[in-house]
């Protein structure tokens, strides 16, 4: 037996599959051609923040305008980071906006797909069957450096101004023999396991990225870690593993992996994979003070993928705000297919920005208003109630108590050509509904304040006389008006500024007194649509408590 396969035996004495036994486990996919295989990746160190969303999002979508595959792989090698139930806290923040994954972690603990297991913690042994071969070829050997050696190695080149790392003269054990490591490791002495780089400094790595374009970087020349002392593998070796036998075609991630992509490339090539193609994006910003900065998981509470949920942002309209960060041209497509389903736009990783799309979360309160604004009444009711079920008690119990009654108020000028557009999110919904119940509202008024407390009474007390619940949406507002005329008011507001000294305002100042005595607002949605859902005995019953306060 030669040295470096007695090193492989010494090191993975356990190791009894081979690499080809995992090509045989993991075949290349079925799929037809230009299917996108992507994954999301995340750590389960945390909550999901917004940019991974995007990223998800991302690769979720070029997976399915391809009849591709997105699977979520959990990379949880770094155990002292990870949170509780962070693997649940990843796969509710994607659930909850709908980014359905087609293989992978779906739980805690449990998973679907073929070419699993999708949590790192779990492939151990697929790695150290990989790392063992690149021993046996004389590609990968046992460190001993302790971390006080490491440290002064550090110092030596930043004195020197050289690249910092393990490489060449500073890879004290690159050329280490059989019967030394033997002897350290009968010892106990802690080691990692590095790539014996093959890389040259006078070397450059070319590579297209589907955004970024052509890019070209020195080659890698470090002997990186593989394995860390525990024997889990580094991130650098695990995904260049996992992307092959997962059978990934493109790594969608954050443009902060750029810098790694040659060390990516070389492991590729040495453990003899086929290379991916690389789509990296520039990480979501915000304006500030005139600037922009990076959206920050410490300053933002929108960072975090949760605030959507708690706010009540529905997921379709959180879908609307993702695309127009991710293509560019999705806004004016949207324009021109205003009743088009979003998957019918062609979604194109080429279309992504190289520069940081800007987080605006005004922008994001407007397509989500639009996207409410053309639900069905039916639609709206279930989508607040399964919001508030979780969120907020209080109208959740409102809502289901009365279903009929909340579906009538969420259909007041729904429908339109020009549906009105209120709601941004379903935290807004209590605000909006709340004069219809008497638990939400606390009967305060805003009056118009043109107009004396004896000419507003003198208004309630009129229109007491003539309103009925009978009267048609199109005899409604005449009605209003010849009353408003009886009383010397002008029938239009057009009217009343070219004559005001002959009248006592205008019908719009009549309607405003109606409006404020019913719901304590001066602006809501149609206000005949809102006398009928409140009902003829609550409508008097309101008019009589707004002449009593008007009368102090």
């Amino acid at each position: 037996m030669d040295s470096n396969k007695q090193m492989a035996e010494l090191l993975f004495p356990d190791i009894t599959k081979t690499p080809e036994d995992y090509e045989e486990l993991y075949p290349a996919r079925n799929l037809s051609e230009g299917a996108i295989v992507t994954r999301f990746a995340p750590s389960p160190t945390g909550f999901l923040h917004f940019g991974g969303l995007f990223a998800a999002f991302v690769e979720k979508t070029a997976a399915k305008t391809t009849d591709g595959i997105f699977y979520l792989r959990i990379e949880d090698t770094d155990k002292k980071r990870e949170v509780e139930n962070g693997v649940e806290l990843i796969v509710k923040g994607l659930n909850d906006f709908g980014i359905d994954i087609d293989e992978g972690m779906i739980s805690q603990t449990e998973e679907k797909g073929d070419y699993g297991p999708y949590m790192q913690s779990q492939r151990t042994s697929i790695y150290h069957s990989f790392v063992k071969r690149l021993v046996e070829q004389g590609l990968a050997y046992p460190c001993f450096m302790t971390e006080d050696e490491l440290a002064k190695i550090r110092e030596e080149q930043e004195a020197a101004k050289v690249l910092p790392g393990v490489y060449g003269e500073f890879a004290k054990y690159r050329d280490i023999s059989f019967e030394e490591a033997e002897k350290r490791i009968k010892n106990g002495d802690e080691y990692v396991v590095r790539l014996k780089s093959p890389g040259s400094a006078d070397n450059r790595v070319k590579f297209t990225d589907l955004i970024k374009g052509d890019i070209e970087m020195p080659e890698n020349i470090l002997d990186v870690v593989l394995l860390k002392k525990d024997g889990t593998p580094t991130y650098h070796f695990a995904h260049a593993v996992d992307d092959h036998l997962m059978r990934t075609t493109h790594v969608i991630r954050g443009d902060e992996w750029i810098s790694s992509v040659p060390i990516h490339l070389q492991l590729f090539k040495v453990c003899g994979f086929k290379p991916l193609k690389y789509v990296h994006i520039s990480p979501i910003m915000k304006e500030e003070n005139g600037g922009k900065r990076k959206l920050s998981k410490r300053k933002d509470p929108e960072a975090a993928v949760s605030y959507y949920g708690e706010e009540g942002y529905p997921k379709g309209a959180v879908w609307e705000y993702l695309m127009t960060l991710a293509n560019s041209n999705y806004e004016d497509w949207r324009l021109a297919n205003k009743d088009s389903d979003i998957e019918d736009f062609k979604f194109s990783l080429k279309k992504m920005s190289k520069a940081g799309a800007l987080f605006d979360i005004v922008k994001l309160a407007d397509v989500s208003k639009n996207y409410i604004s053309k639900l069905s009444a039916e639609e709206v009711y279930e989508m607040v109630t399964d919001w508030a079920q979780e969120n907020n008690e209080r109208l959740y119990k409102l809502l289901v108590d009365d279903e009929e009654y909340a579906k009538s108020i969420f259909a007041i000028e729904r429908g339109n050509a020009k549906p009105r557009k209120d709601i941004a999110s379903w935290s807004d919904v209590q605000n909006y509904v709340s004069y219809f119940y008497s638990e939400l509202w606390n009967g305060e008024r805003s009056f118009p304040e043109n107009l004396s407390n004896e000419d507003m009474i003198e208004i309630l007390e009129n229109y007491k006389q003539i309103y009925t619940e009978d009267t048609s949406s199109e005899d409604w507002f005449p009605a209003v008006r010849d009353m408003a005329v009886s009383l010397g008011y002008a029938k239009a507001p057009k009217e009343y500024k070219k004559n005001p000294d002959e009248f006592r305002g205008h019908v719009g100042d009549v309607a405003g007194v109606i409006r404020a005595a019913a719901t304590g607002r001066l602006n809501t949605p149609d206000l005949y649509e809102i006398l009928q859902v409140l009902g003829y005995d609550e409508v008097i019953k309101r008019f009589d408590e707004a002449i009593d306060k008007l009368r102090g």
